[in-house]
């Protein structure tokens, strides 16, 4: 990946990528709630692809501050779940949140290997949306599942 197209085509298909899993999970899951959560997701990641191709190497800022989100760490310390059909909400949310960890750290990965500006500061904010999404995921995970425990 050296020019700026092949960077935004890299990360539009990641995008994409992580959309079409999301909606192969919403016919996985067994509950309306974990149909209804990745709908979500897969819209998000859309999103995130739409977004890209909205980019251009003239409406890139170079002054980008990256967002700080407080990690809650709860994926980092689990196992990843085998994909299967009929999962459960809490399955659901596990796959997800290391999913989204995953990406993350990917595109924090690309953006310390970035020496331009702009090409960084893309990954910089998607590797943001991503800790977003994980942050969210993390939560619901906290409220529903370790609360109930």
């Amino acid at each position: 990946m050296n020019t700026f197209q092949e960077i935004i085509k890299f990360a539009i298909n990641t995008e994409n990528e992580a959309a079409e899993f999301y909606r192969d999970m919403q016919n996985r899951s067994m509950h309306s709630t974990s149909k209804q959560f990745f709908q979500e997701l897969e819209a998000m990641e859309r999103g995130h692809a739409k977004m890209l191709e909205s980019f251009t190497i003239d409406n890139i800022s170079t002054s980008f501050s990256e967002p700080v989100i407080n990690d809650l760490q709860i994926s980092d310390y689990m196992d990843e779940i085998e994909i299967r059909n009929n999962l459960s909400f809490q399955e659901v949310l596990i796959i997800a949140m290391k999913r989204e960890e995953s990406a993350m750290k990917m595109y924090q990965d690309l953006a310390n290997r970035m020496s331009n500006e702009n090409t960084k500061n893309i990954f910089l904010r998607l590797a943001g949306e991503e800790s977003k999404h994980k942050h969210q995921l993390e939560s619901v995970y906290d409220d529903e599942i370790l609360k109930e425990n």
